[in-house]
């Protein structure tokens, strides 16, 4: 009895930190999962937020364009993300209190959004230059945009991309491991794959309105035309121009279809990610037993 108890502690544990291993493959699989699932929702909001508008930049026309380069880049951009932010999260929880756990969450999640940023960002900006072109695929666009912008083209965005991501990571992770934490206190268990899913719907659904600004300067700077003054500009300069021009209704242009993606995406890809990581360590607890 002893024994089972041990190794049924054993897993938990291995599910409170997964190896580098289980990050890199669920991180993965829960990328592209998410990625390819919902590319359509993503192509609608990019066309909402273009500075050309929703008609002229394809409409409902074409809602798959950039769809390969998406499903290229989603799982090694989702691998590091999640392989950094358990490394982080752990190595900071070890340092501070277990009142301060949330800091821990923030810490990780947003050296998370730096790492991944990196293999990110050539892919966004391949995608939503596609999605705003749909008569163009994702290999003509990078063709396009390396020709006319060299490699660093790529890269454009990268800051306001982070600057993105980070305030949305440190809203969403830190409900997303409070919200599994409380339910797992209250049913006495660690919370399934399918409440892990719930949970990040929620936080990321709630991330992704209050974020909506900081996407929305994002798109622009990325569509814009080399050499343009969006196209060099801050987000503070851009978003000052949408709300010069817009209002406030300007600056949350495309909060729908985002809120709704991301809250999908929160169910897919953090219920993926927890399912993964529960598959593999019931199968490594099969090989030890």
């Amino acid at each position: 009895m002893a024994a089972v108890e041990d190794n049924e502690m054993s897993v938990i544990a291995d599910d409170m930190e997964p190896s580098f291993a289980k990050c890199l493959v669920a991180g993965g699989m829960a990328g592209t999962a998410v990625d390819v699932t919902l590319f359509p929702l993503d192509t609608l909001k990019t066309r909402l937020q273009s500075e050309a508008g929703f008609w002229r930049s394809g409409g409902f026309r074409g809602i798959y364009s950039g769809l390969g380069s998406a499903a290229v880049g989603s799982a090694p951009g989702a691998a590091v993300f999640f392989v950094t932010y358990e490394f982080v999260k752990s190595l900071t929880g070890s340092l501070l209190p277990e009142s301060l756990a949330p800091v821990s969450h923030m810490i990780g999640a947003s050296a998370g959004e730096v790492a991944a940023c990196i293999v990110r960002v050539p892919v966004e900006v391949v995608k939503q230059r596609a999605q705003a072109n749909p008569g163009q695929s994702s290999y003509s666009v990078l063709r396009t945009t390396v020709t006319q912008e060299g490699f660093r083209g790529l890269y454009r965005g990268y800051l306001s991309t982070v600057i993105r991501e980070i305030p949305f990571s440190f809203v969403q992770f830190p409900i997303w491991e409070f919200l599994k934490k409380s339910w797992s206190r209250r049913q006495g268990k660690l919370v399934d794959p399918w409440q892990g899913a719930v949970c990040g719907a929620i936080s990321g659904g709630f991330s992704a309105a209050v974020t909506t600004p900081l996407d929305l300067a994002k798109t622009r700077i990325m569509l814009a035309k080399a050499g343009t003054e969006t196209a060099r500009g801050s987000i503070p300069s851009v978003l000052k121009t949408i709300w010069r021009t817009d209002g406030m209704r300007g600056l949350f242009a495309g909060v729908g279809p985002r809120t709704l993606w991301i809250s999908l995406g929160g169910f897919i890809f953090l219920g993926v990610y927890d399912k993964s990581k529960a598959v593999m360590s019931n199968v490594s607890k099969d090989v030890v037993t």
